[in-house]
């Protein structure tokens, strides 16, 4: 079962296969299977031509695998995850040619 722990949309800037990216959707996932449980940090970013624009698209989309092993969720194990959050998307963006404008969220945050 895959489960978004934590996701925000936040402003970026950056340009993909030629098309600016001002927002990005930023993720802590969760993948649970047959006794084994992965999280991935992830970000996607995308157009956000205005204020009502949250298509997402996934061509500029990165993820790193932050655990994998036998067990379950942990929320303790969560919790370190998301307080390394932003320096792990921070990496993952640099690498890319992007920024996330953490000082600018776009929506709340959601935790499942």
């Amino acid at each position: 079962m895959v489960i978004n722990v934590y996701e925000q949309y936040f402003k970026a800037e950056g340009t993909f296969n030629r098309v600016e990216r001002k927002g990005a959707l930023v993720i802590l996932i969760s993948d649970s299977e047959a006794g084994n449980i992965s999280y991935k940090a992830a970000v996607t970013f995308f157009p956000h031509r205005d204020e009502e624009d949250y298509g997402v698209s996934y061509d500029a989309y990165f993820e790193k695998e932050l655990y994998n092993a036998a067990g379950r969720r942990s929320k303790k194990r969560e919790e370190e995850f998301l307080g390394h959050l932003r320096e792990t998307v921070d990496e993952l963006a640099e690498g890319n040619g992007f920024r996330v404008i953490w000082e600018e969220p776009l929506r709340e945050e959601r935790r499942g």
